[in-house]
């Protein structure tokens, strides 16, 4: 890291042994809970004294926020007062900083674009943190890392500064046929990327040895299963947002929430086994995000992980609570649909589904299946929606799927 300040070069070491030391120190739940609430106090005293927004609140826990209203108050919600006009003028101009401060944005492929604002320490913290998860053997052992997620930002591109992390970034909106040739020949030992990503390379036959790590969108059991067999490794799961990073899955392939720089409080989902949640970021503190409220859909696993952490294991991430069906007034989350349509026969191997009315879905699949495929299609999603007191459902069966190449796979949308 000859290029880097040594202060970068600190802040991301010290991320991640401290992380290293969390992973083997926190081994109970008690213990993980009262290390959050001690983060939690110190982030909010913080907040209060050097950010506008809570230093106007009443005493006691800050209210829940969402992404409306700190963006549309991205002033008082940082401690450097930047503008979001000064970041929108800047990201426009192709620079990455704004006084001296990186900034950038989410794609904006799942509505409207979010930014943000981070100090450099942030930065490099949170390069240290996701090595820790990811590569733990990375102080001793060289990786050949390649990644193609959407929004490439500086935060990503920090990683690209270690001497031992070799990092080579391809373009999704190029089109993953483009540059195939050039993943070949960089020949990774791991890859970053979203699930229409690694089942294209697992299709082209260029993820034999690789560790895929998926991220940037919903791992569909679709695409796992394709992709392990390609690979001959167990997907695991790096689940982050423009907001914050939130979870990474362990070796045994269970994604785990980061609690050791997140603190979550779930929401329950009615009519269903999955959850919202509101979570703390423990770590940012120039522009602190406390009690944000996520908009995804998670299933949590009661069960412990074979690999031994305590760290809240997550069965699977569903969607976004904006990719609900609505019927009647009542929502149906997406695993629903999707299980109904999977389990109707064993050929189905990709899918999308759609909510075109108040009673009525379009349903694509490939275009190599039967026509006889349709009626167990059907059956199935009439009994799946009947719970839900779902009358005169029409359904739209067609065929042929398109995989987009500039905004993020949904399976199911509305």
């Amino acid at each position: 890291m000859a290029s880097v300040h040594p202060a970068s070069v600190a802040a991301a070491l010290s991320a991640y042994l401290r992380t290293r030391w969390a992973h083997a120190t926190l081994r109970s739940r008690a213990a993980i809970e009262s290390r959050q609430c001690r983060g939690f106090r110190r982030l909010v005293d913080h907040s209060r004294r050097e950010t506008a927004f809570y230093r106007n609140l009443p005493p006691g826990v800050p209210p829940i926020i969402d992404k409306a209203l700190q963006q549309s108050r991205f002033a008082d919600f940082n401690t450097a007062g930047i503008t979001l006009d000064e970041i929108v003028a800047a990201l426009e101009r192709g620079e990455d900083r704004v006084r001296g401060h990186p900034v950038g944005q989410s794609t904006g492929t799942s509505g409207n674009r979010g930014r943000f604002v981070i100090s450099e320490r942030e930065r490099f913290t949170w390069l240290g943190t996701i090595v820790a998860k990811t590569l733990p053997d990375a102080l001793w052992r060289r990786h050949r890392v390649a990644l193609a997620l959407p929004g490439m930002s500086s935060l990503y591109r920090s990683a690209s500064e270690g001497s031992r992390i070799s990092l080579a970034f391809f373009d999704l909106a190029r089109g993953i046929d483009s540059w195939a040739g050039d993943f070949a020949r960089f020949a990774p030992d791991t890859l970053v990327a979203p699930p229409r990503a690694l089942r294209r390379l697992a299709e082209l036959g260029l993820l034999a040895g690789v560790q895929p790590f998926s991220g940037a969108e919903v791992l569909d059991p679709l695409d796992r299963r394709v992709v392990e067999q390609a690979s001959g490794r167990r997907v695991r799961e790096i689940y982050m947002a423009t907001e914050g990073l939130f979870a990474v899955s362990c070796p045994h392939g269970t994604l785990h929430m980061a609690e050791d720089v997140v603190r979550c409080e779930w929401e329950a989902i009615p009519d269903s086994r999955l959850v919202g949640f509101v979570f703390s970021d423990l770590v940012r503190r120039i522009q602190p995000m406390i009690r944000y409220r996520m908009n995804d859909l998670l299933e949590l696993d009661p069960d412990p992980c074979p690999c031994g952490s305590v760290f809240q294991p997550v069965r699977r991430i569903e969607g976004r609570v904006d990719d609900s069906l609505v019927f009647g007034g009542r929502m149906v989350t997406p695993d629903v649909v999707r299980n109904a349509v999977v389990d109707a026969d064993p050929r189905i191997d990709d899918f999308r589904i759609v909510q075109t009315g108040p009673a009525k879905l379009r349903v694509a699949l490939p275009a190599s299946l039967p026509r006889e495929i349709d009626n167990k299609v059907a059956a199935a999603l009439q009994r799946a929606l009947q719970p839900f007191e779902v009358d005169d459902l029409k359904l739209d069966i067609i065929r042929g799927i398109e995989t987009p190449t500039d905004r993020k796979l949904r399976r199911v949308r509305r």
